[in-house]
């Protein structure tokens, strides 16, 4: 819940991390109808039993194509998906790094851009996000 320039937003984001049944097995897709679904579900819910102070917007979507990852588990689950990571200590010179996640070794990722290949550890990660690619 949050005040913005409309007044106070309550956002949800949700996420699939397994795939749903007879689908090809995309794990990453949300689509317009789960967002309405949760966001009338979610609804109900809020009228039926939750009172606040003041009226508000309520909001649902998925991540985006360029979602951010936060955790060693998101770089493993988008293995061979194009990234840029921004660090808090240089790697080879640099504070980016972009590429293609090439593997999750312990807690270090593999980043291959086609002709270098770079080991990021975990630690030295401040920001990802995965690249939108056409």
């Amino acid at each position: 819940m949050r005040r913005e320039s409309i007044g106070w937003v309550l956002r949800i984001v949700i996420d699939r991390v397994t795939p749903l049944p007879n689908t090809r097995g995309d794990s990453e897709s949300v689509t317009v109808s789960d967002c309405q679904a949760v966001s009338m579900e979610v609804s109900a819910i809020l009228d039926a039993e939750v009172t606040f102070e003041h009226a508000y917007t309520l909001e649902v979507s998925s991540p985006g194509l360029d979602r951010p990852l936060r955790q060693l588990d998101d770089f493993v689950r988008f293995r061979g998906r194009r990234v840029r990571i921004v660090t808090s200590e240089p790697i080879d010179g640099q504070r980016f790094v972009s590429g293609r996640i090439a593997a999750v070794q312990e807690r270090t990722i593999v980043i291959d851009d086609g002709t270098t290949t770079r080991l990021v550890p975990e630690s030295a990660v401040k920001r990802a996000r995965l690249e939108v690619e056409f």
